[in-house]
């Protein structure tokens, strides 16, 4: 019955259209499928009661007019373990819907992909008569027009063959682009913050379904294009979709054990191993492709235009559990899962490059190579000389096979920190001591095919994958909190009694001098014995890992430290000083390994940042250190000398972040605070002659920086960017952008191509000083709204505690990284943004995304009514930075549901509490009634989201049901809750045990994650 009811299902829809009648399909499909899973699995009972918890709301995600009490009474009416199994059903749900929606985009994604570049291959047929029109000047209102006048070019944007067609078409000068291309640095780092809420087995259960649904549209496709009505393949397939949801019932949703880091390596890496590594190569073909296409004489980038860093393992920022041993065993797991697919890789090379000397030439090179691989490994030659006798390509990748299996090796037994120090001293023969090395044989092979007119296009990605990846997979990024490096500082001077006083007395001119001083002597300041307390030797060995690991595996591997919370110049000095203890820093010459990254995160960091890095840039060795030396500042040695050994020199790397920022003043003040502090940053590099990367401390969710990539780039100031970004990819989102390769590639285009855009067309709107007078009136009464309610109002922190499941998150297995910075008094100013925003997000306030922009604009407005509105509504159709703001905060006002929230605070509220509470509630609902009223007004919609229908049909679609497991979570929360005060009183009344309780609740926090898409 269910296949024959899925088989007129599919009947209804062509499966060639892009509408969303395919989307419906898919998802009548998948509910049928989940349906029949449970009724299998719990029987038709608890498919009856989803049906009526679903009944609570209606299909726009609105609480019905049943009368409340009926709800709550159905609800508090389940015993414990019918709450918890329609709390995973929901869970189950939302996932599945997930998985589809991702499939959908894929293959929408590539439909459009496929139309937008027959849309550039007409434009590039006609591109001599548009020649001749022209008169080959480019116009500010036209290049207005590129990046923000034209809503559908925005649409079509974020493809290479959109972008270069529309850079002809504006007559951008080709030397413009090709200095651009030449220095285009893209830098996507993979972070592990607890927002990865699913376990590493759910993720793989996902992808096997995504698989199974894509063979699903192949089956359809060919049975439909042979005029078929049914396919017995594709029923084969909907048999094992249901087998697939049917298991994943019966696994466990929940983490077993609190991941150690070493998981989180693995679950974030494995994006790698699954997607990445395979995909980049095709990123940079679509680049070469369009250029080419529309700039034939313009040399394509680097192939590693667009790379990628990590976190993961070098993050000790409040992570007691990152190591050295662990940072060590990180670098070694990246390189063996880099190896393992270079093996793989090298093995299907064999089997295609049979070319026998009997039909083709091989030049002397290569046959020289031959030979001294004979000499070195004989067993090799032994084995397979005759075999490959007349094969001379497969006899040399026999060879390279045998050096990366003993490189592996290698790598393996070094993972032990025991063998560690032996094999460093002892290196074996026959190995590759870099990807460089390796490149350099594939490198050869390729040249021999090229001279007899072959190519193989297996061995060109391969050789991408080895510039791009090296034997590292990623760069380690190193960061730590400030303090923890002037603790450290203080307890070496304290100890060797160098100072008059204790070093945290100094004020911060004296600090500056003492360090300065210090890093103009060679004579050491850390004793060879260290008798110094675990956290300040912690800290001393973590420069010297930096170290080793550089020597190791190159400079590469790590190259960045990074200081959180960086408030002064002398917070610089003292890890540039630790650098140089553990001979990172040469003070003789003032060159250095690494690259010290400042972290500026609250506003008043923000504010001083420029005049911090201003006092740094006129330091002399500090500006040497940059540059290359001291050598290197001298304009006639500099061309005589070789390159500096940190690529590109003269660079300055400054991080600004987006979380702590927008806890400490909210949503709009953060972003405009970000927004200045970058041009102001970029006007103080550019009379040293210094390039800044900006390094984007983003999150997932708007609340902390997040929303799509494109748009974000676009709405940069402009010249901050000069083609390079740093971004941090959060755990949360990776599943959403490289689970999938079309994604993955999607994601990777449309960031590549925003970078390029914001680069080269400008807009000029940042500059207009009545336009940022405005928003500085507007971010400060929006800080000022905020902070009233946040950190002003008396009862909001109790509030917080108890409406939100903020305890309960805590308790949640899915990260190695505590849910405080520092133990001790639960208030705000320890807490992390990650659990703050997650929060929010489960009790569908979603707070720290949008409080206090309503009151900001409705100020703005009552000056100037009318004017003001209309010159709001200009901002929003010229003003990519301002449009950008009301984007994200529509957005997630869209998916605040007031009706459920306020649930939250009627049962989670103690009687006593209930009265202050209200009143709080009552603030942050008028506050959410403005801001929405006055963003349609500014937007000219009729309802949140009319504009973005795809958007606004995600949201929707799962209103419907993430309503019911909030109540759901409220009910289970109120149980546990209730068992925790009784347990504290000494009398238990209760049927069920806290684990018990606990696991109900972190299993609907688990589902509402799923639904919302979001969770720090």
């Amino acid at each position: 019955m269910l296949l024959e009811s899925l088989q007129s299902t599919v009947e209804e829809v062509n499966i060639f259209s892009t509408s969303d009648l395919f989307l419906r399909q898919r998802l009548k499909l998948v509910e049928s499928l989940w349906e029949s899973v449970l009724k299998a699995e719990c029987g038709q009972e608890l498919v009856d009661l989803l049906k009526k918890l679903r009944k609570i709301c209606s299909p726009e995600g609105q609480v019905t007019d049943k009368p409340k009490t009926s709800i709550n009474e159905l609800i508090e009416g389940l015993e414990l373990n019918e709450a918890i199994r329609a709390a995973r059903a929901f869970a189950l749900y939302f996932q599945l819907i997930n998985i589809v929606e991702q499939h959908y985009e894929q293959r929408d994604q590539q439909l459009n992909r496929r139309a937008t570049y027959q849309e550039s291959e007409k434009a590039r047929n006609n591109n001599v008569k548009e020649e001749k029109k022209g008169n080959g000047s480019v116009g500010a209102d036209l290049l207005e027009k590129a990046l923000v006048g034209e809503t559908e070019n925005q649409e079509k944007g974020g493809t290479f063959h959109w972008l270069f067609p529309q850079l002809k078409r504006l007559n951008v000068p080709p030397q413009q682009i090709q200095r651009l291309l030449e220095q285009l640095d893209i830098r996507l780092v993979f972070t592990a913050h607890p927002t990865e809420i699913v376990r590493h087995t759910i993720r793989l259960k996902q992808r096997r379904i995504a698989t199974l649904l894509r063979r699903l549209d192949q089956a359809e496709e060919a049975f439909r294009g042979m005029g078929l009505s049914s396919s017995w393949e594709a029923e084969s397939i909907i048999e094992q979709l249901n087998e697939e949801i049917r298991l994943w019932w019966r696994t466990d949703e929940l983490h077993q054990f609190k991941p150690s880091v070493l998981d989180e390596v693995d679950y974030t890496l494995h994006y790698f191993d699954e997607v990445l590594c395979d995909a980049l190569p095709q990123l940079s073909k679509r680049l070469q492709q369009a250029l080419k296409a529309n700039f034939p004489r313009i040399k394509p980038p680097h192939n590693n235009f667009c790379s990628f860093g990590s976190w993961v393992g070098g993050d000790r920022d409040g992570n007691p559990f990152v190591t050295t041993d662990i940072t060590w065993r990180t670098a070694c797991y990246q390189r063996n899962l880099i190896l393992e697919k270079y093996l793989v890789a090298v093995e299907d090379l064999t089997e295609i490059l049979s070319s026998s000397l009997h039909w083709s030439n091989v030049s002397q090179d290569l046959l020289d190579s031959l030979e001294r691989d004979r000499v070195a490994m004989p067993e090799i030659y032994d084995d397979l000389a005759i075999r490959y006798r007349q094969e001379p390509y497969r006899l040399k990748l026999a060879y390279i096979e045998k050096r990366l299996e003993t490189t592996r090796d290698r790598n393996n037994y070094l993972a032990n920190p025991e063998k560690r120090q032996i094999l460093s001293e002892e290196t074996p023969p026959n190995i590759y001591h870099s990807g460089a090395e390796f490149e350099a044989e594939l490198q050869l092979i390729k040249r021999n095919l090229e001279d007899t007119g072959l190519k193989c296009q297996a061995l060109e990605n391969l050789i991408f994958q080895a510039q791009m990846f090296g034997f590292t997979l990623t760069q380690l990024d190193f960061r730590q909190e400030s303090s923890r490096h002037s603790e450290t500082i203080e307890v070496i001077a304290n100890y060797l009694n160098v100072l008059p006083r204790p070093y945290g007395e100094l004020s911060e001119t004296e600090k500056v001098n003492w360090l300065i001083g210090e890093l103009q002597t060679r004579r050491p300041l850390i004793p060879m014995e260290m008798p110094f307390d675990e956290k300040t030797i912690e800290t001393i060995e973590t420069m010297r890992m930096l170290r080793y690991l550089q020597q190791e595996f190159g400079v590469e591997i790590c190259q960045t430290y990074i200081i959180s919370m960086t408030n002064d110049v002398s917070d610089v000095l003292e890890v540039l000083l630790l650098a140089k203890e553990a001979g990172l820093y040469d003070p003789g010459t003032s060159t250095t390994t690494i690259r010290i990254v400042p972290l500026f995160e609250t506003v008043d960091d923000l504010k001083r940042a420029p005049e911090i890095m201003d006092a740094l840039f006129k330091l002399p060795l500090y500006r040497a250190a940059l540059a290359g030396g001291y050598d290197y500042l001298d304009e006639a040695k500099k061309e005589q000398l070789p390159s500096p050994e940190l690529q590109p020199a003269n660079l300055q790397e400054i991080m600004v972040g987006y979380s702590d920022s927008n806890k400490d003043s909210g949503f709009l003040s953060s972003n405009w605070e970000i927004h200045k502090a970058q041009k102001s940053l970029q006007k103080v590099a550019e009379p040293y002659g210094l390039a800044l990367r900006l390094f984007h401390g983003r999150g997932g969710s708007v609340g902390r920086g997040g929303g799509p990539a494109y748009a974000a780039i676009l709405a940069q100031p402009t010249g901050t960017i000069n083609g390079r970004i740093k971004i941090t990819e959060q755990g949360e989102v990776l599943a959403s952008k490289y689970s999938l390769p079309e994604l993955a590639l999607y994601n990777l285009e449309t960031a590549t191509t925003a970078v390029i855009q914001a680069s080269l067309l400008g807009s000029g709107f940042d500059d207009i000083v009545p336009w940022n007078e405005i928003m500085e009136e507007l971010a400060s009464s929006a800080r000022k709204a905020y902070r009233s309610l946040i950190y002003e109002q008396p009862d909001f922190l109790d509030f917080f505690l108890s409406v939100t499941p903020i305890p309960e998150i805590s308790q949640l297995q899915i990260s190695s990284r505590p849910a405080r910075r520092k133990s001790g008094k639960k208030d705000l100013s320890t807490l992390r943004a990650i659990p703050w925003v997650f929060s929010w997000t489960q009790s569908r306030f979603l707070l720290p995304a949008w409080y206090g922009v309503g009151t900001a604009l409705e100020n703005f407005l009552q000056q100037e009514p009318d004017e003001n509105l209309k010159l709001l509504r200009y901002f929003y159709l010229k003003w990519p930075f301002f449009k950008m703001v009301i984007s994200k905060v529509e957005m997630t006002l869209s998916k605040v549901d007031l009706q459920i929230a306020h649930h939250y605070v009627e049962e989670l509220s103690q009687p006593e509490d209930i009265e202050r509470f209200e009143k709080v509630f009552e603030q942050i609902s008028q506050e959410y009634n403005r801001t929405r009223d006055i963003i349609l007004s500014i937007n000219e919609q009729p309802k949140l989201l009319e504009g973005d229908t795809g958007l606004q049909r995600s949201v929707q679609l799962r209103n419907g049901t993430i309503v019911p497991l909030g109540f759901l979570q409220v009910s289970l929360l109120k149980r546990l809750r209730q068992y925790t005060r009784q347990a504290e009183s000494g009398v238990i009344h209760f049927r069920y045990s806290k684990e018990e309780l606990l696991r109900g609740a972190l299993l609907t926090i688990n589902g509402i994650a799923a639904g919302m898409r979001n969770t720090g």
